[in-house]
């Protein structure tokens, strides 16, 4: 079974939301005796360590929001526990907070919702002007050595009910630190879901997504951060305001021209709700801010569903920035959007390049998938 899309607005009511509704019933587990709602990972009575704290809607934790939550995890190395349930909120972790790490209490990311309806022409309530992409992001993480585990994260903003709203990028999460993990999470938008980016053009965060669903139209990964995607499921949505392909692009990448690294699609597939062929796999994004910016993208031993075009996988975001320009690259895909049938239109990388092409060549010393041991591994 495919995992609930956002478009489909009853998975937050069929799912988080209902696991939610029953926690709740139940109350604070240290009240009435029941199993407590944080799982395997005990209860405020009985934790582990001094920098844990745990987060229920209900109040049967420290916190009612991960917000709040966040707020008080001060320094470095608190572990948030959060509880089933739809947290509606927007959620910043500042550079600060180094090596924080969220864990989903039912181990099912499904469960755990963090979500928010901004989007980029969002009007500000104070009148100051519109949110702009960043600042539609409804989880923005700046900080070095963030981990989450088993959450989801979402922006459930829809064109179809804002009209008169032409910037129609809404975030779910922005990514900016370095070791950046993501283990079994997923991540549910329309446009610009997933930015994985860095704090600035001269650095390079690396990122780690293992595990994870990630869905959305437009460009919905997207950014500057060398950043790894391995065992992924990636899910085009359909479209009822278009009439004609392309309906969008799953990747867009913005790499700086001086990192060797961009992003590593490995082991994961790509499949769609539109009709076949109505998505291009990925398009150069060279931003204002970065002219001298070489998207790189690297998708390699993944498959891909016939949602892709097979004939012309890859367009251009400017034409002064032809993706034939860039760095773009596959090796040994497999799927009917895999065909090759214009080989210029699929650069394929050789054995050798292949060779170097590997989660640890683009993440170096830092290897989050043998961590097991921490619970944080993949």
């Amino acid at each position: 079974m495919e995992t609930p899309s956002l478009g489909r607005r009853g998975f937050l009511a069929a799912g988080a939301g209902a696991v939610a509704a029953s926690v709740l019933a139940a109350g604070p587990a240290r009240a009435t005796g029941r199993r407590s709602p944080f799982g395997r990972y005990g209860s405020p009575a009985d934790r582990r360590t001094a920098r844990t704290l745990y987060v229920h809607p209900g109040g049967a934790g420290d916190h009612t929001t991960v917000r709040d939550a966040v707020a008080a995890a001060a320094g470095s190395g608190w572990t948030l526990v959060l509880a089933p349930g739809t947290y509606r909120e927007t959620v910043a972790v500042d550079s600060t907070r180094t090596e924080m790490t969220w864990l989903g209490a039912s181990g099912d990311p499904r469960d755990v919702v963090i979500v928010y309806d901004h989007a980029n022409g969002t009007p500000k309530p104070d009148g100051s002007g519109t949110y702009g992409t960043t600042g539609s992001a409804t989880t923005t993480v700046q900080a070095d050595g963030f981990t989450a585990r088993a959450v989801t994260f979402a922006n459930d903003w829809l064109r179809a009910d804002h009209p008169g709203i032409t910037g129609t990028q809404a975030v779910a999460i922005k990514v900016q630190g370095d070791r950046s993990a993501f283990l079994g999470c997923r991540f549910l938008g329309h446009q610009d879901t997933l930015y994985a980016d860095t704090m600035a053009l001269t650095v390079f965060a690396r990122q780690y997504f293992c595990d994870c669903y990630v869905e959305g139209d437009v460009d919905f990964v997207f950014g500057r951060a060398t950043a790894v995607y391995e065992r992924c499921h990636f899910r085009t949505l359909n479209r009822t305001d278009l009439t004609a392909a392309p309906y969008g692009f799953v990747f867009a990448p913005s790499t700086a021209g001086a990192d060797p690294h961009g992003y590593l699609v490995l082991d994961s597939r790509v499949t769609s709700e539109a009709p076949d062929g109505y998505y291009k796999l990925a398009r150069p994004w060279v931003p204002s801010s970065d002219t001298t910016a070489r998207p790189m993208l690297t998708v390699r031993d993944t498959w891909l569903g016939p949602g892709i075009d097979a004939v012309a996988p890859y367009a251009n975001m400017s034409d002064s920035y032809p993706w034939q320009e860039q760095r773009f690259a596959e090796y040994r895909n497999s799927g009917p959007g895999a065909r090759i049938t214009v080989p210029a239109n699929r650069p394929q990388l050789t054995r050798a390049q292949a060779a170097a092409a590997t989660r640890r060549a683009y993440l170096g010393d830092w290897t989050p998938w043998r961590e097991k041991e921490k619970g944080a591994g993949c």
